[in-house]
């Protein structure tokens, strides 16, 4: 499969499911972004998983398929611009300290769970 054809079809499956988590969570969990925060961790996650696999168990996974888990799914399915949009939410709210709380547990939860999944994946 040609790579562009395979990074649109993950970005529109990975999209369609920051929808479903993104509403599902936000239903929830009374917190504004909680479901951005949700999908955010899980994406960092997926992809220490997938890079971490195909590091060290599936290297003879094609290059198509490991961009389009990526670069594609979860291109589509992270969502950076609306983490910010929340955290200006919540400054433009007065609320500062939980803007902080939102930033920062975003960045180190989502850089360990990153290297949780980056060892789990090589470890398979």
């Amino acid at each position: 499969m040609p790579i562009p054809i395979a990074i649109a079809l993950g970005g529109a499956v990975g999209s369609l499911a920051r929808y479903a988590v993104a509403t599902w969570v936000g239903a929830r969990v009374p917190f504004g972004g909680a479901g951005t925060f949700a999908v955010n961790l899980i994406g960092a996650l997926a992809i220490g998983l997938i890079l971490g696999s195909v590091e060290s168990r599936f290297t003879a996974t094609p290059r198509w398929v490991t961009l389009g888990l990526t670069t594609g799914v979860l291109g589509g399915f992270t969502t950076f611009s609306a983490f910010a949009y929340d955290t200006v939410g919540h400054f433009e709210a007065g609320d500062a300290g939980r803007a902080a709380v939102y930033v920062a547990g975003t960045v180190v939860l989502g850089i360990a769970v990153a290297a949780g999944g980056l060892a789990l994946g090589r470890s398979l």
